[in-house]
């Protein structure tokens, strides 16, 4: 015999709603202000955990122009995630928002020099963020830390922030449980920390501080939580001041906690050095994988002494162009390192942030190649910015490095004719002997010279024996190379002057009774002879115009005006130039200048070491193709391209955990459909019902029967056929023989039409937040969310007496799984189906 469901009834039918009751009239004695307190409250935890990955971001960025991005993309997402959670916006809709929001502020954001007035989003605005979303990662990583903040850089940490906000936020408000959304925000710190650099922005506070963050507000929101124990009238504010100390207590345990760590932490840590992905995602660029360039001087002498090299404009007067700069010796060819202070390995990607600290002329210097083919990149000064133009310009831009110590660029793709680039730089001032009388040599740790002749140290011992000052040191070397010696390339016509720069020539030339040479053996032998006394010295290869020609608008680099030259390091100036090698006018008059045969020498000398083989650039391939004969834009087919890629990636970033969703979902139906007992295979088919039901919002308790389950079903789906197959879920189950295989098919057909039809009378958007519903997979946990009764297809029935007795009854205790009721809510509430009484 059934009765009405009364509120006192429904009390009194079962323990556990009893247990809710208290809950319900808890929230409701706290009164609207605990809705308002817990929005602040979480929106200010939300802000203090993601400032904290946001601030460990300092040391990648060379400016603060990064918080521009960073702030923006966490207030923005913030914005919606408070959005999405006032008008209750989907999974699908949400993500929609926030791509959107991306693509319409990353630009004046992130990308602020490709808007129209630092707002409005261009076409390039919106292709460079499409493929940020998947090109930025790379170039950051890749790129030597601090990182320019004008070079697409600030995608990285303007998407972070974004989709950390919309995630942490959306997940703090909307669920009962706020330490899921710790998990966004966690990531968002560890992603920091892998993009970051060797030496973090104090990690210690970082990661007290976040711990510290999230055990408060955790504790506040626990405390905030209705009881579930019934408590009386009297007693709420004892147990409200208890829950205040209990957050207080913890607080301070926590708090001394964090300072015993941070005072620990300068004895505990560990001295090995800190691994981010920035040194092992792509290996470090060895510049050892190219020959040096002086082993092509005489070849570019001989070869090009009057072709166009290259021709430079807007080049100061009296500046030089630099080709190379070596500074290790292995006593066959002068090379580079990866050893010493200033060494010049230290190749990074090019960017526009380089050479902050170079002091002198600036200049803006045009390059345009001509018969040049070489990796080595001729640059003026110190340059701070490289901007390449023409149709190879990606190629180049992608494998310019550039070494700020010794101020030489290479390019791994290789130089071309018809290439052409503009670099910003930084012409350093030559000073004279007189401001550099005072000054000590700088205390550089040079690379260790190998294969050096035993001979040289007494002649730079000699040699030096009078010079008083460091400069005077210098300059006797210099003196007695380029005034006793004679030079000659050794071509037809010239006096004898073999090439090369290896231990056994540099011995011989400063060995014989007349030195006899290029700036090849000039330059080595004097940066040798420095070495030996400890003079930081190394060998410049490059180019500077004649004395007749220094004022032209355009220096036209070719063989003939091919020079190398040493820079010495002092203290305060830097690295200064001196020449060594003799004029060209000065030249011996006893020898024969077209010797037959080289002379032999007196004493049989080893043959000399073979010298290393030319290492040519690697080869990239021609990616361009051939141009389109009908005219077709291939930019702008790239462009869409581009923006059509980046959408889909940032999209399929965003759906990767309701993706994941509905794999869960559909690998626990076959799980229930193939079980080994026959049995199993029913239950779980009527179990398989209940969770599309609870997904779509049926008010559905958990351990109730299946009778139970199918009253309630069959009042919110409008759906007769359930309580059907509920009893003969319940015959099969339960009765004397096992059901055949036709049987299992036949329920669960019946099943798949029930749940087919649900979605019939609902909306696109209400089907989908179905399908991506997690209630039923949390359904039974400690994480269970609460249920949410939506409205049946068809119209309401009148409310009964019993049911407006039961709204406005002030004990009433409705289901564990029903929400707090508001007046709107109440409207549209659909009528309880009858229970079962005694």
């Amino acid at each position: 015999m059934t009765a009405p469901v009364t509120p006192l009834s429904r009390a009194g039918s079962a323990p556990r709603t009893r247990a809710a009751a208290p809950r319900v009239a808890a929230a409701r004695a706290a009164g609207e202000s605990l809705p308002l307190r817990r929005w602040i409250l979480d929106l200010a935890a939300v802000t203090l955990l993601l400032l904290i990955p946001i601030v460990g971001f300092w040391p990648t960025f060379d400016g603060a122009r990064y918080l521009v991005a960073a702030l923006g993309g966490l207030v923005l997402g913030m914005a919606l995630g408070v959005l999405g959670t006032l008008f209750r916006w989907g999974i699908l809709l949400l993500t929609g928002a926030t791509v959107i929001a991306y693509f319409l502020f990353g630009g004046a954001l992130a990308l602020p020099n490709t808007t129209v007035a630092g707002v409005v989003p261009t076409l390039e605005t919106l292709r460079l963020l499409a493929l940020g979303t998947f090109m930025s990662w790379k170039q950051l990583l890749t790129t030597i830390a601090p990182v320019a903040t004008d070079d697409g850089h600030l995608i990285v940490p303007f998407i972070l922030a974004l989709v950390a906000a919309v995630l942490t936020t959306s997940l703090a408000l909307r669920l009962r449980n706020a330490a899921w959304s710790l998990i966004p925000a966690a990531a968002f710190l560890a992603i920091e920390i892998a993009l970051g650099t060797a030496e973090p922005f104090v990690p210690v506070v970082q990661g007290v501080g976040f711990g510290l963050v999230a055990v408060i507000w955790l504790a506040l929101r626990q405390a905030w939580q209705p009881q579930a124990a019934a408590i009386s009238v009297g007693e709420g504010s004892a147990s409200s001041g208890a829950g205040i100390r209990r957050v207080l207590s913890g607080a301070a345990v926590v708090a001394i906690a964090a300072v015993v760590g941070i005072a620990t932490s300068g004895f505990a840590a560990p001295t090995s050095p800190r691994y981010v992905l920035r040194d092992v995602v792509i290996p470090p660029f060895d510049i050892r994988e190219f020959a040096s360039p002086l082993q092509s001087f005489r070849a570019y002498v001989r070869d090009h002494p009057e072709d166009a090299l290259f021709t430079v404009s807007g080049l100061p007067e009296g500046a030089r162009v630099r080709l190379a700069t070596m500074d290790a010796y292995n006593g066959t060819v002068y090379n580079v390192s990866d050893e010493g202070s200033g060494s010049s390995s230290a190749f990074s990607p090019a960017r526009t942030n380089m050479s902050a600290d170079a002091e002198g002329t600036e200049a803006q210097v045009h390059v345009e190649i001509g018969a040049l083919e070489s990796v080595w990149m001729p640059d003026a000064g110190a340059a701070r910015s490289v901007t390449f133009d023409g149709d190879r310009a990606d190629d180049l831009r992608r494998t310019a490095h550039y070494n700020e110590a010794t101020e030489t660029g290479v390019v791994t793709a290789g130089l071309e004719k018809g290439d052409a680039y503009t670099i910003d730089a930084v012409i350093p001032d030559v000073p004279s002997d007189e401001q550099l009388a005072d000054q000590a040599f700088a205390p550089l740790k040079m690379p260790k010279q190998e294969g050096v002749p035993e001979s040289l140290a007494e002649i730079a011992s000699k040699t030096v024996a009078e010079a008083t000052t460091p400069v005077e040191q210098v300059r006797a070397l210099q003196l007695m190379l380029s005034e006793g010696g004679y030079f000659s390339h050794g071509l037809a016509g010239q006096p004898l002057s073999r090439a090369g720069h290896g231990a056994e020539r540099i011995a011989t030339l400063l060995g014989s009774q007349q030195m006899v040479g290029d700036d090849e053996q000039y330059a080595t032998a004097m940066a040798l002879l420095a070495a030996q006394v400890g003079i930081p010295a190394r060998v410049v290869m490059g180019f500077y115009p004649d004395e007749d020609a220094a004022d032209a608008p355009v220096f036209t680099a070719t063989g003939d005006n091919l020079h190398a030259w040493v820079e010495v390091a002092f203290d305060d100036a830097g690295w200064v130039p001196f020449d060594p090698t003799p004029p060209d006018d000065q030249v011996p008059s006893d020898q024969t200048t077209k010797p037959k045969a080289d002379p032999k020498p007196q004493v049989l000398q080893p043959p000399p070491p073979p010298a290393e083989p030319v290492d040519l650039p690697p080869t990239v391939a021609d990616d361009r193709g051939s141009e389109d004969e009908d005219g077709l834009d291939l930019g702008l087919l790239w462009t869409i391209v581009s923006i059509g890629v980046g959408v889909l990636g940032l999209v399929a970033v965003l759906l990767a955990p309701f993706i994941v969703i509905g794999a869960l979902k559909a690998t626990r139906r076959r799980q229930r459909r193939d079980a080994e007992r026959a049995s199993d295979r029913i239950s779980g088919g009527w179990d398989e019902l209940v969770d599309r039901a609870t997904d779509y919002g049926a008010p559905v308790r958990p351990g109730a029967t299946r009778q139970e389950e199918a009253g309630v079903l069959t009042a919110a789906l409008a759906e007769p056929r359930v309580a059907t197959l509920a009893t003969r879920a319940d015959l099969e189950v339960f009765g004397p023989t096992e059901p055949t295989p036709d049987d299992i098919e036949a329920f669960w057909t019946q099943v798949d039409e029930i749940v087919g039809g649900m979605g019939k009378e609902r909306s696109l958007w209400q089907r989908l937040r179905a399908r991506l519903s997690i209630r039923s997979l949390l359904e039974g946990t400690r994480f269970a969310l609460p249920a949410r009764l939506t409205p049946p297809p068809r119209a309401a029935k009148p409310a009964t007496k019993a049911t407006a007795a039961d709204q406005d009854a002030p004990d009433a205790a409705p289901s564990k799984r029903a929400p707090r009721r508001t007046r709107r809510s109440r409207a549209a509430e659909p009528v309880d189906p009858p229970q079962e009484t005694e």
